[in-house]
């Protein structure tokens, strides 16, 4: 089965393209009671990783400071042959001292398009938003992806 895992992963450059073009991840924490917590979440690429703004207080940002393991994942496709996705594995990194930042973040990830930047200056709306608000950068320990089209149609 080894090859076959080699056969379908992507490539660095893929990879990177695929979290570009994505919208949105399931990301997961060590909730209170040692069981996953999974929850939705837009993102942004800054500086080559994925960040995600949230409340100060939710529970992904309390279980992260409790672990700081998470996992995210990106994936697209409905028959088999187009299934692909992607695997960041690694430490959380609570940012909550920087607002540019949170800005930077929340604009992004709202626009939809997680590996452009903002169109402009965060407006004051946004300013006031991430006031509440820290950023979640994932820094990768260990990645992994699938790309089901490369089979070329073989199951």
């Amino acid at each position: 089965m080894p090859k076959r895992r080699n056969q379908i992963e992507m490539t660095p450059e893929e990879q990177d393209a695929f979290l570009r073009e994505g919208h949105t991840l399931q990301v997961a924490s060590i909730g209170p009671r040692g069981y996953p917590h999974l929850v939705a979440m837009w993102y942004a690429l800054v500086d080559g990783k994925v960040c995600f703004t949230t409340y100060a207080k939710s529970q992904k940002v309390l279980n992260l400071r409790r672990n700081p393991k998470i996992s995210v994942m990106l994936e697209t496709g409905r028959p088999y042959n187009e299934l692909r996705g992607l695997v960041v594995e690694g430490e959380a990194e609570i940012v909550d001292d920087d607002p540019e930042l949170a800005a930077k973040v929340m604009m992004i990830s709202g626009s939809r398009r997680p590996g452009e930047p903002p169109a402009g200056p965060p407006t004051p709306q946004t300013l006031r938003a991430v006031a509440k608000r820290v950023v979640v950068r994932v820094n990768p320990v260990y990645v992994y992806s699938w790309d089901h089209r490369k089979l070329g149609g073989a199951d």
